[in-house]
């Protein structure tokens, strides 16, 4: 068998447990591509390359380059100029692409959602309007690069968790900073909630368990949550987890197919 070449657009739950698996198949190079937008990434298994491509017209030069034989979008569900990126460059290079994304989550009986398509729609609804009360204690669960969007909101008490510390000249009237990177365990969230006096929750919908505590959390506590609804991706085939992943890559002709049991001869 050839030896093939997948590329794995990661940094995600998701994309760690793919090149982990992968790198275990015979014959198969695994790439793992990290946007670098953490300082101190994990490194997952594998080959890993970290930094842009330059658009999708530099990310087709390096499918060609590396003689990459199948893409596996494994980007965050909110990374949507990449997903675009590399619909453009895998049809471009006929290069075979899959999307897995985890499903997203849905509200359930006793939530308190409020859904919208923007942050200034999300900052927009902590005051008060036709939809909620205004906020007035408010746990800001994003990544730093989203923060912007809620300052000057100075009458605002805002509990703030991110990866890495944000960027120094943003400025809150009231807030405090959480450094720590999830798996959250749900009884943790509900002691934060509690002990932060949390009344709305911002976040996006990422999906998963990994991060999916504070939600149940909230539910409990009658805690409001403002979710930011996913961007729109191409239209591509899709897997929801790392089974049907990797059953794409047996159907492309990356993974060998395993083989039947031996039956034992009859007596």
């Amino acid at each position: 068998m050839t030896p093939k070449t997948l590329l794995i657009l990661g940094g995600t739950t998701e994309g760690y447990k793919l090149a982990e698996a992968a790198v275990a198949l015979p014959g198969l190079r695994v790439i793992s591509s990290l946007a670098g937008r953490v300082g101190t990434p994990r490194l997952p298994a594998g080959e890993v390359r970290i930094g842009g491509y330059g658009g999708p017209a530099g990310l087709a030069d390096y499918l060609h380059r590396e003689k990459i034989d199948a893409v596996i979008d494994a980007t965050h569900p909110f990374a949507a100029r990449m997903g675009w990126n590399a619909a453009e460059a895998c049809g471009k290079t006929g290069t075979a692409l899959l999307r897995l994304e985890r499903p997203a989550w849905q509200p359930v009986e006793g939530d308190r959602w409020t859904q919208v398509d923007s942050w200034p729609e999300a900052s927009a609804a902590l005051r008060d309007d036709d939809r909620m009360q205004p906020a007035r204690r408010v746990f800001l669960a994003l990544g730093r690069q989203e923060l912007a969007h809620f300052t000057g909101l100075d009458e605002i008490w805002f509990l703030i968790r991110s990866v890495e510390a944000p960027d120094p000249s943003l400025h809150f009237a009231q807030s405090q900073l959480l450094l720590a990177r999830g798996p959250f365990r749900y009884e943790d969230e509900l002691a934060l909630l509690k002990q932060h006096r949390i009344d709305t929750i911002i976040c996006k919908n990422s999906g998963g368990e990994a991060t999916d505590g504070k939600l149940t959390a909230a539910r409990e506590l009658g805690i409001r949550v403002v979710m930011l609804r996913r961007p729109r991706r191409p239209e591509l085939p899709s897997a929801p987890d790392i089974p049907a992943a990797m059953q794409w890559l047996q159907e492309q002709g990356l993974q060998e197919r395993p083989r039947p049991d031996k039956v034992p001869p009859s007596r």
